[in-house]
C-alpha cells in the first residue's frame, strides 16, 4: 500500500513536471520566435522604376493619366514576369472579389485590386462587433496580404465609370487638399465586385439612423450604445428621457437585425448589471419592426417561428406587419396592420435606430446599367448564366456578388431550343411540336444553359403529360412556351448572401484559370468569333448550402429545407461553421482568443 502511494506521489510530481516543462519550452520557443521579427534596417539599395509608373501618359475619352506601370513592377522578377500576361483587374474587397483571388492562378495574370476599402470584411459576424462580443481587428483580414500572395497590385480608390470600348475604367481618389485625383486603369479582363449599400425604399429620416455594413457602421453602433448607457446614469436625465436613451429599434426582421437585436440583448443581459445602475436593465427595450408577417421570412416556417418564440422569452418586443413610414430624430412612425388588415399609424421613441431593409444598388453599378442599352434590370447587373455582363463585349467583363443579379429569361431562347427540329420537319418555328424524346433533349440544353433551372425539371415525364392539354402526344410551340413561361415564374433571384458572393467568386477565378490555358491552342486554331466561355467552362450553378442565424444564446439552421433549431449546442455549431469559413488562420486565431476574452471578463464596454 505504501509503495502504491509512493508511485501515485511520483506519478503525480512526474506529470506536473512535464506539463510545467512543456509550458516553459512553449513560452521560450515564443520569445525566441518573437526575437526573429525584429529586424534591423537594411541598407538602402537603388530601385528601377519604370517612368510611366511616376509620369503616365494621358489617353481616353476624358484624356486623364492611364496607370500603365505600378511602382512595384520592378521589385521582383515574378512581377516583371507578370507585366508580360494579361491584365485582370477586380474592382471590390468583399466575398467575391477574395474568392477569385485565392482561385486564379496568378501566373496567368497581371492582377489589379481597386477598393476604397483596404481589407476584406467578415460580414455574418459583424452584429458580434457592435457590442463586443468580437473585436473589429478579428473580423478584417488586410486585402494587401491577399493580394501580394497573387503578386498583384492594389489601389485604395473607387471606380467610376467603365469605358467599354476603350477598356478603360476610370478611377477617383480623394487628395489631402481636398481635391479628387482621377486617372483611368486599364483591363483585359474585369471582374466587378463591388457589393451594394443599404436600400432606402425612399424613406424619409434615415440620417438619424444607424447601418451595418461597414467596421465604421459597427464602430459607430458601438459608441452610440455605450454613450447612451452612460447618459442614462446622469442625474440631470429625466425618467421619459431615460426610456429613450434605452429604446433600441431594429428596422428589418433579416438575418442582420435578427442577429444585431440577439446581440444586442446578450449584452444588456449578461453584462449591463455587472457594470451599471440595476434599474437599467428594467427600463431597456428592443423592437424590431419587419414589413412581413414573420421575422427571418427567407427561412423555414419553423425556425421563424422559433425564432420570434425566443424572442419573445427573452422581452424583444416584435412588430410584424409594420411598415416604417419617417424617421425622426428621436422616435420610428410606423403602421401596422391588424388581424382584421386595418392599418394603424404608431411611434416608437428611440435611443438607437438601426436600418436594416434589404440592399440597393451602388453608384459606379447605376452607371454601369445606365450606360448599357442592354441592360433592363435597374437594381442590379444584369448578368448571363457564364456572369458576363450583359451588353459588355463578350468574355471581357464579369460580375458577382451583391451588385448583380442573373438574367434567367427561358422563354426568350425557345427559338433557339427548337430551331433544329423546326428545320427538318420544314415548317415555320411557331408552328412545331416536339415529342417526347425531343422535349427530354430540349430540358437537358436547358439545364445546361440555365443551371439554376434543374431543380425544375427533375420530373420532364410529368411536365410533357400536364402541358400536352390536347393529349396529342405532342408539345406543340404555344404549349412549350406556357411551359418554360411558368418555369421562369418559379426560378427566383439569387440570394444577396456571402455564399453565393464566394460561390461566384470561385467560379470566375477557376474559369479564368481555364481560359488562360487554352487560349493560345484556341488561337492556334483561330477560334475567335466563338463563345469561348461556353467552349471551355460549364455555366454557374448556384448550390445553397444553407443558411443561419444567432437569436440570442441559441441559433437556427436551414439546410434545403431541413431545419434545425437550438440552444447552447446550435450556438456552439454556428460558432463552428463561421470559424471554418475565416479567410486566413490570423483571423480564426483573433476569433478564439475573443471568444475567450468575453467568457473570461464579458463585453468590452469602453467608448472607442
Amino acid at each position: 500500500m505504501k509503495q502504491r502511494g509512493l508511485k501515485l506521489i511520483y506519478m503525480s510530481f512526474a506529470i506536473v513536471g512535464a506539463g510545467a516543462t512543456t509550458v516553459f519550452v512553449l513560452i521560450g520557443a515564443f520569445f525566441i520566435y518573437d526575437a526573429t521579427t525584429y529586424k534591423e534596417l537594411d541598407d538602402a539599395t537603388d530601385l528601377d522604376i519604370a517612368d510611366l509608373a511616376l509620369n503616365p501618359n494621358l489617353g481616353g475619352p476624358k484624356n486623364l493619366p492611364i496607370l500603365q506601370r505600378h511602382l512595384d513592377d520592378e521589385d521582383s522578377d515574378l512581377h516583371k514576369v507578370s507585366m508580360t500576361k494579361p491584365h485582370l483587374v477586380v474592382l471590390g474587397s468583399g466575398w467575391g472579389a477574395v474568392a477569385v483571388l485565392k482561385n486564379v492562378n496568378p501566373e496567368d495574370y497581371h492582377i489589379t485590386v481597386i477598393s476604397p476599402r483596404n481589407h476584406f470584411l467578415f460580414t455574418p459576424m459583424l452584429p458580434c462587433a457592435t457590442v463586443g462580443t468580437l473585436e473589429f481587428r478579428s473580423l478584417v483580414e488586410p486585402i494587401r496580404r491577399i493580394v501580394t500572395s497573387v503578386n498583384g497590385h492594389y489601389l485604395e480608390a473607387s471606380a467610376e465609370k467603365i469605358e467599354f470600348k476603350e477598356r478603360l475604367i476610370e478611377v477617383s481618389q480623394p487628395t489631402p487638399n481636398g481635391k479628387v485625383a482621377r486617372f483611368y486603369v486599364p483591363y483585359d479582363k474585369l471582374v466587378v465586385a463591388v457589393g451594394s449599400q443599404s436600400n432606402t425604399h425612399g424613406v424619409d429620416g434615415l440620417e438619424h439612423c444607424n447601418f451595418l455594413k461597414t467596421i465604421d457602421d459597427a464602430r459607430a453602433i458601438r459608441r452610440k450604445v455605450v454613450e447612451n448607457l452612460e447618459r442614462a446614469c446622469l442625474p440631470g436625465t429625466s425618467d421619459d428621457e431615460r426610456k429613450r436613451l434605452l429604446s433600441f429599434v431594429v428596422c428589418g426582421g433579416g438575418p442582420t437585425g435578427v442577429e444585431f437585436a440577439a446581440e444586442l440583448y446578450d449584452l444588456l443581459n449578461e453584462d449591463l448589471t455587472k457594470v451599471y445602475p440595476k434599474i437599467l436593465r428594467n427600463l431597456v427595450s428592443v423592437h424590431v419592426v419587419q414589413s412581413q408577417g414573420h421575422i427571418l421570412n427567407t427561412y423555414d416556417e419553423k425556425i421563424s417561428t422559433y425564432a420570434q418564440e425566443r424572442f419573445k422569452k427573452d422581452s424583444i418586443d416584435v412588430l410584424t406587419n409594420s411598415r416604417v413610414q419617417a424617421v425622426e430624430p428621436d422616435r420610428v412612425i410606423f403602421t401596422q396592420k391588424d388581424e382584421e388588415g386595418v392599418s394603424h399609424i404608431k411611434e416608437i421613441p428611440y435611443g438607437l435606430c438601426l436600418w436594416s431593409t434589404g440592399v440597393a444598388q451602388c453608384d459606379i453599378t447605376q452607371d454601369i446599367t445606365s450606360t448599357l442599352p442592354e441592360q433592363t434590370n435597374r437594381r442590379a447587373i444584369e448578368t448571363d448564366s457564364h456572369l458576363r455582363i450583359i451588353g459588355a463585349p463578350l468574355g471581357d467583363v464579369y460580375a458577382i456578388g451583391d451588385c448583380s443579379t442573373v438574367r434567367t429569361n427561358i422563354t426568350e431562347h425557345i427559338v433557339e431550343f427548337i430551331k433544329s427540329y423546326a428545320i427538318k420537319s420544314n415548317k415555320p418555328i411557331d408552328q412545331c411540336s416536339v415529342t417526347f424524346q425531343q422535349w427530354k433533349d430540349i430540358a437537358v440544353s436547358i439545364k445546361r444553359r440555365f443551371p439554376q433551372a434543374g431543380e425544375h425539371l427533375k420530373r420532364v415525364d410529368y411536365l410533357f403529360t400536364e402541358y400536352d392539354s390536347n393529349k396529342s402526344g405532342e408539345l406543340e410551340f404555344s404549349e412549350l412556351q406556357s411551359l418554360l413561361k411558368n418555369i421562369d415564374k418559379k426560378m427566383t433571384s439569387l440570394p444577396a448572401t456571402a455564399q453565393r458572393a464566394h460561390q461566384q467568386g470561385q467560379y470566375i477565378g477557376r474559369k479564368l484559370t481555364k481560359l488562360a490555358e487554352v487560349n493560345e491552342t484556341l488561337a492556334m486554331q483561330e477560334v475567335v468569333s466563338a463563345d469561348i466561355d461556353d467552349l471551355v467552362y460549364h455555366p454557374f450553378e448556384y448550390h445553397h448550402l444553407g443558411s443561419l442565424a444567432y437569436v440570442g444564446n441559441a441559433a437556427v439552421f436551414d439546410f434545403n429545407g431541413y431545419s434545425f433549431v437550438g440552444g447552447l449546442v446550435a450556438m456552439y455549431l454556428w460558432r463552428s461553421v463561421y470559424f471554418a469559413q475565416g479567410v486566413s488562420f490570423r483571423t480564426r486565431a483573433l476569433l478564439c482568443m475573443d471568444w475567450l476574452t468575453r467568457g473570461l471578463f464579458g463585453r468590452d464596454m469602453t467608448e472607442i
